[in-house]
């Protein structure tokens, strides 16, 4: 049995919040499971269900961030889950917005729900860190994070949250690597498709705009010419021997 935890703050105010992109994985996962409804539990909200055959429970911790610790002890003690069986998923301001990593043990980063889950239930638990990026400056960090996704993340965010919830297995069966690799996939090479198509698009408009511009720059004295040559009519040697032969005088 396995306990995938998702990190959050409670309320519907909060709910967009890049700080809650751990419950926004978690609810992904019971929809693509179909796991049954959550349930208010283990001061939190729980919810049961198989992955690939496995037995996994769903955990929201609703006691706000910075305690829940005790929310992850509670439930892992009742169902005598150990650490090694325990996925985190939550936050992380040092990666890329859409970048993931996996990684088991380690310092907590500063994330206070992590800082209240290490001393409860020890530090042998994965954890996968989710990029949300970061603001530029520590002033900014608290509005960043407790701020609502922007209308240009939608896509990425949308690709990330299907690839984590139909690739979950892999961490459930320590193929750590390969689920990195999906999600970078998923996220990334969407993103450098988009790029691409971009690129192409501007690229036809330059050479549309640069033939335009080769039409109106055509030499003046070729111009002329043309011109005289219309005016004069030009030459034909059929026509000529033609009215030699019956006699037509020239002009």
């Amino acid at each position: 049995m396995f306990l995938l935890v998702g990190l959050g703050n409670k309320g519907d105010e909060y709910k967009y919040n890049r700080h809650n992109i751990g419950f926004m994985v978690v609810d992904d996962i019971a929809k693509q499971y179909s796991f049954s409804p959550f349930k208010k539990k283990y001061k939190g909200l729980f919810a049961d269900g198989k992955i690939d055959g496995i037995r996994v429970l769903l955990l929201k911790p609703q006691t706000f961030m910075n305690k829940s610790g005790s929310s992850v002890a509670e439930i892992a003690k009742f169902f005598k889950i150990p650490a090694s069986n325990i996925i985190v998923f939550y936050d992380e301001l040092d990666l890329l917005p859409g970048k993931v990593r996996v990684k088991i043990d380690g310092g907590n980063g500063g994330h206070n729900g992590l800082r209240s889950i290490d001393p409860v239930i020890g530090k042998d638990y994965k954890r996968v860190r989710i990029g949300i990026g970061h603001p530029g400056h520590k002033d900014r960090v608290t509005s960043h994070v407790l701020g609502n996704f922007a209308k240009s993340d939608a896509q990425w965010l949308s690709d990330l949250l299907d690839a984590m919830s139909k690739n979950v297995v892999l961490l459930l069966k320590d193929n750590d690597a390969q689920f990195m690799n999906k999600i970078a996939l998923a996220v990334f090479g969407e993103i450098n498709k988009q790029n691409q198509v971009k690129q192409k698009s501007k690229q036809l408009q330059k050479n549309k705009t640069k033939n335009k511009q080769s039409k109106s720059e055509e030499s003046p004295a070729l111009l002329k010419a043309t011109n005289t040559q219309e005016k004069k009519g030009s030459s034909n040697p059929m026509a000529d021997m033609l009215k030699n032969f019956l006699g037509v005088k020239k002009d």
